[in-house]
């Protein structure tokens, strides 16, 4: 019996996920940290149960009618918790944040800015003052009328769309159009509008060309397809759109990365011609402080502003003084965990997810909330190890104003600081889901069967390896992207590189998007130029030596319940077919497609195969329940009729990858890919696992194991984005033999990465810096570990000489 002062949270019977009814006594006000292999439900521990139960019982002291106004995460499968305070959650939010969401919205610090103009800047003589949402661009008061507030015009021209006028419409002279039916139903509709597909594009009247290509009419008409043999094409209508309408409708809505990438080809993009940028009406614009606009100083990098701020602080009236403190107050907790460099302007999508934790971590900082419990999400993650300690300091800062930290954490240099360790496992999936240790961390060596053991107290010696020689170098010259100012850089080929440097030094913007782009550019066999990439860049050499570019980020493989592992890896198709091969299925004429449960026929229609319904309770917020017809299993009685081996489709997708890898054994088309997941390390997650469920580091091993399942034509380069986020050591291990199998193939791996052991793995090092920001973007040091290990000007050298020691 706990007592009300009880200073430990409690948990008995959780079951959350993975969990075997746990029982777990946690002490309140200490900086606990949650660890284990992937999959092994610490996250289920931590988010799942505690942090879901505080929530859930604060929001039954809130109104019904508020209620239904906030996102709840649900009731968690636990018996019981006691001891349990109010919780704050910081996660790791997988989905993509607005263009319009930048560091100032994420930290209200641009409310506050714009206050502090509002108040007491200096407006132009006989101006009307302003109020504070007259300096948004988010606000119909604030935005630049002519850009809607954001800042540029995209804009084509008839150059960009034809870029060969001596072809035909139908020989696909409109190169912006898209490709397979979608292009071929508009040459269709502008043949029925009367127009000459046949000819050559040069030979076509002036206003013609300038109407089919830039009319913002989407007139329809009836089309009759032309009968191919065998095929009975009926009439149907079909709007017109123009190419200008489809490339900038693309830029602006796709969700596909390919398919902006392509749109952006045909635009130029330039500054707003009425506000120059700034995004702001002229009145909001003609006023400063400190003699800069508010857009000026939304530019600055936060440590810049906070200098000016400061200055003119001093020296101002009452109400400055007190504005100007205040800001600088909130901006010191932001640069204090190493995210100076960023500027009120940058965009929430241009940010890491670890740097968008940290800043909503600064604002909580700011908070002054005692006694709450934060559960943070790997606030480690894309840090590097310089800016881990300014980590520890904030987190031992919370705790130190009476609140309880609990953080899920792979970085074992924070795993050393907690106060209590929680390591759950031993492994993951069906194999985890027990607390092996609960306690002091030193008392995890006497837990032979966790994984974490051998890392947190390193035992053995790493294995030492030679690195290996490149075969040749990709030389990009006079790269000019952000803060990466002409720098000149090598990349060398055959090898593992690993690229390296502070938050915001550059690493990202050197290889995702300078390197990346150029190599994109030349296999979309773009001319040197024009392409998203090489227009960063002087001159690139050495590209014909790679024949393809792979590049595999951390962004969702699906954004709706819908995309899964079976569906986005291709390993479905191969069950489908096989179910359709089935006794059953040949005599009630089933195919392949009526085992999928994204079309009807074979799916539950009452819930549209996705096996829950939404229901509506009035005050309360819309809840999911099983669908009442199937029951959650998404297909209808007369699929589900259908076994394979004793399992219906519903079935399969239930199973892990781990037991449908025994269950397939023997079946190329479904082996080759699930014996891919198993070498990535993701033999806990199940087929049916919806993507909207899989963390960023998942979902980037999932596409690594899709690449790795195809069979592999010429020299291929690999770039990769942080690969051990989110990972367990034991993860990482099982990734990087991956990737260094891949360089044995005779393929060249590229990664930015913080993970040292990692680094001192690689070949090649490339690191950047010395800082971040303005103050970064060169390259300080490149070489073999150990050469970079021994250099002076380099903030890596001290922690990759560290574990080139180990």
């Amino acid at each position: 019996m706990s007592s009300p002062h009880d200073p430990y949270v409690r948990v008995r019977g959780a079951r959350e996920h993975n969990l075997k009814n746990v029982r777990v006594d946690i002490p309140r006000d200490t900086l606990t940290v949650f660890t284990g292999v992937s999959g092994s439900g610490k996250s289920s521990l931590a988010f799942g149960t505690i942090y879901a139960e505080a929530q859930r019982r604060y929001f039954e002291s809130v109104a019904p009618y508020a209620r239904r106004l906030i996102h709840q995460v649900g009731a968690p499968a636990v018996g019981e918790i006691t001891g349990l305070p109010p919780a704050v959650s910081l996660e790791q939010r997988r989905s993509a944040p607005g263009s319009r969401s930048s560091v100032g919205t994420v930290t209200t610090l641009s409310n506050s800015l714009r206050m502090l103009f509002s108040r007491t800047g200096d407006y132009p003589p006989g101006a009307e003052r302003l109020d504070s949402d007259s300096f948004s661009p988010n606000t119909a008061v604030g935005a630049c009328p002519a850009c809607h507030g954001l800042g540029r015009i995209h804009s084509t021209d008839e150059e960009l769309l034809v870029p060969d006028p001596s072809l035909s419409i139908r020989e696909g002279a409109i190169a912006a159009w898209p490709g397979a039916w979608q292009g071929k139903n508009l040459r269709d509709v502008l043949d029925a509008l009367g127009y000459d597909v046949d000819r050559p594009w040069r030979e076509l009247s002036a206003k013609d060309r300038e109407w089919i290509l830039f009319t913002d009419e989407q007139p329809v008409v009836t089309v009759h397809p032309v009968r191919d043999a065998g095929r009975i094409q009926r009439p149907y209508q079909g709007t017109y759109m123009s190419a200008r309408r489809y490339v900038l409708h693309t830029f602006a809505d796709t969700k596909s990365r390919s398919l902006r990438a392509k749109a952006e080809r045909f635009l130029t993009s330039a500054p707003c011609p009425v506000c120059g940028g700034s995004r702001l009406r002229p009145e909001a614009m003609a006023v400063t402080f400190a003699g800069r606009t508010i857009a000026e100083l939304a530019g600055l990098p936060l440590s810049v502003l906070a200098e000016v701020l400061a200055e003119a602080g001093a020296h101002g009236e009452e109400t400055a003084r007190v504005l100007t403190g205040g800001l600088l107050a909130r901006i010191g907790t932001v640069t204090e965990l190493g995210l100076g460099y960023l500027s009120l302007d940058r965009t929430a999508p241009t940010l890491s997810s670890g740097e968008l934790q940290r800043l909503r971590l600064a604002t909580q900082l700011r908070s002054g909330l005692f006694g709450v419990v934060y559960v943070l999400d790997e606030p480690s993650a894309g840090l590097h190890p310089a800016d881990t300690e300014a980590l520890l300091e904030v987190l031992s800062r919370l705790k130190e104003a009476g609140n309880s930290v609990f953080v899920v954490e792979h970085q074992m240099d924070v795993v050393r600081r907690a106060d209590w360790l929680v390591d759950v496992g031993p492994l993951a999936g069906e194999h985890g889901g027990r607390v092996l240790h609960s306690g002091p961390p030193e008392g995890l060596a006497q837990v032979p069967e966790s994984a974490t053991r051998r890392f947190l107290f390193e035992e053995g010696p790493a294995p030492v390896r030679e690195p290996r020689t490149p075969s040749g170098w990709i030389r990009l010259t006079g790269v000019e992207r952000h803060n990466v100012r002409g720098v000149d850089a090598a990349f060398p080929l055959g090898v593992f590189t690993a690229v390296t440097g502070v938050s915001g030094s550059g690493k990202s913007t050197l290889v995702g998007q300078v390197l990346a782009g150029v190599l994109a550019d030349r296999q979309a066999g773009e001319e040197p130029g024009p392409g998203p990439g090489e227009r960063y860049c002087r001159a690139a050499t050495g590209l014909e030596a790679v024949d393809r570019l792979v590049q595999v980020d951390q962004k969702p493989i699906g954004r709706t319940p819908r995309s899964n592992l079976a569906t986005y890896t291709g390993l479905f198709d191969g069950v489908r077919k096989l179910f359709a091969r089935t006794e059953k299925a040949r005599e009630r004429g089933y195919g392949a497609g009526r085992f999928s449960f994204n079309v009807s026929g074979g799916r539950c229609e009452t819930c549209q195969g996705e096996g829950f319904v939404s229901v509506e309770l009035l005050f309360l917020p819309s809840t999911y329940a099983p669908c009442p017809d199937c029951h959650g299993a998404r297909y209808n009685p007369e699929t589900l009729d259908v076994t394979l081996d004793g399992l219906t489709v519903a079935q399969v997708l239930d199973l892990t990858v781990e037991s449908a890898a025994e269950f397939f054994a023997g079946t190329p088309a479904v082996e080759r890919a699930l014996t891919t997941l198993l070498d990535v390390g993701l033999g806990y997650l199940r087929l049916g696992q919806p993507a909207t469920e899989l963390s960023g580091g998942e979902a980037q091993r999932i596409k690594l194991a899709s690449e790795l399942q195809r069979t592999r034509r010429g020299h291929t380069l690999y770039l990769l984005d942080e690969p051990t986020t989110g990972l367990h050591p034991a993860d990482v291990e099982v990734l990087m033999r991956q990737l260094h199998a891949l360089v044995d193939g005779g393929n060249t791996v590229v990664v930015v990465e913080h993970d040292m052991a990692v680094v001192a793995g690689a070949d090649q090092v490339i690191d950047l810096g010395p800082e971040g920001g303005d103050r970064g973007g060169r390259i300080v040091a490149s070489g073999t570990p150990a050469e970079v290990a021994r250099s002076a000007g380099s903030r890596t050298a001290p922690y990759l000489a560290k574990a080139l020691r180990r």
